[in-house]
């Protein structure tokens, strides 16, 4: 498992699909608005990363629109057709 560190926060990548990862884009992309989420989500659309935040059912942001549990639903409704992508999760 690959650890990435962002912001003093450890997170490991849980699942990367067609190379999806890219270090330095995340880096450029990340605020500390991600950091009360458990997992971060990066999909590309037109060559751009984009950055969306999930929990899990205990985090005090959970709700049904960033609920881990639905994040395939999320990828196949909402992020383009077999786009590449990668999840991580806080460690």
């Amino acid at each position: 498992m690959k650890k990435i560190i962002l912001d003093n926060t450890e997170y490991i990548l849980e699942k990367e699909y067609k190379n999806g990862f890219d270090f330095s884009e995340l880096v450029n992309k990340y605020t500390d608005y991600f950091k009360d989420y458990d997992y971060i989500l990066g999909d590309w659309a037109y060559n751009k990363l984009r950055l969306k935040g999930f929990c899990d059912k205990n985090n005090k942001l959970f709700n049904s629109i960033n609920d881990y549990s639905n994040i395939d639903k999320y990828i196949k409704d909402n992020c383009a057709y077999d786009c590449r992508y990668f999840i991580i999760k806080k460690n």
